[in-house]
């Protein structure tokens, strides 16, 4: 794979599956411009990634859409052009519906839904002017399933895949492609940072994604998709079946999501 001489920008490039992906695309020979919210812990990524020197660190928060095409505005003027924007920044939940506060949800909508959408928005038009570009979102195995704890996560990662999967349908033949990834379980502080009932952090790790792979592993799949163009792209362990049990037998995972109990008190 090589990226040399493209410009990548990436949102949640400051951990995680971001972080891991800054490195992977580095390696591979591309400038990054790397945003979210901690301008310090982005700094600390770059000097991580090969050839620090060339890559833009660029603060970015997704629930603040007005400032998109300041941003990317930026990003053009210093950059060139944008190659591919990696819409990976986002905030995972865990409470109830019934005790989710309507607050809550708007939140976890507009920085899981709504962001993505407005910085792909504010990307597009140069990508169509130069008829080149891959737009890339990181959506997750609950991007198809729904369980105990993360209904609006859920249904912001449901969002993601039929606008992203409409966008693609009209810009192909402009030479922009779009690729969806859904990871399963990743060894991350997605769940450490989860939004509770009324806004507030979990603030620990489960289990579940103690045990599941690695970032660096996540990230050279969704890099390998991008060089092949996917549409999409599945990674994980056997929490990924769960993708095909709702897709051919919807009546076989019902019954075994309805055995996942949960509770915001629960244990990692």
């Amino acid at each position: 794979m090589n990226f040399a001489g493209q410009v990548v920008w990436i949102t949640g490039a400051s951990s995680g599956i971001g972080e891991a992906l800054a490195r992977a695309f580095a390696a591979a020979g591309a400038r990054l411009v790397l945003s979210s919210r901690r301008t310090e812990e982005l700094e600390r990524v770059r000097r991580t990634c090969a050839r620090p020197e060339e890559h833009l660190v660029l603060a970015l928060d997704l629930a603040q859409p007005a400032t998109f095409p300041a941003l990317t505005a930026e990003v053009l003027a210093r950059c060139g052009r944008i190659d591919v924007l990696v819409n990976n920044g986002g905030v995972s939940q865990r409470a109830r519906a019934i005790d989710a506060s309507f607050a809550t949800e708007r939140a976890l909508m507009d920085v899981n839904y709504f962001g993505p959408v407005a910085l792909t928005k504010a990307v597009l038009p140069s990508m169509l002017a130069r008829r080149s570009g891959q737009v890339v979102v990181v959506s997750s195995v609950m991007g198809y399933v729904g369980t105990p704890g993360r209904s609006t996560y859920a249904a912001a990662k449901h969002a993601l895949h039929g606008y992203f999967d409409s966008l693609r349908t009209e810009v192909w033949r402009e030479g922009i492609h779009v690729m969806i990834a859904c990871p399963g379980y990743v060894n991350t502080a997605v769940t450490d940072n989860a939004l509770g009932p009324t806004g507030e952090k979990r603030g620990r790790r489960e289990g579940t994604h103690i045990r599941g792979i690695a970032p660096e592993k996540c990230a050279a799949a969704i890099v390998r998709g991008v060089w092949r163009r996917r549409n999409e792209v599945h990674v994980g362990g056997w929490e990924v079946l769960g993708i095909y049990l709702q897709r051919y037998v919807p009546w076989l995972y019902a019954r075994v999501v309805r055995k996942i109990r949960f509770s915001v008190d629960d244990a990692p």
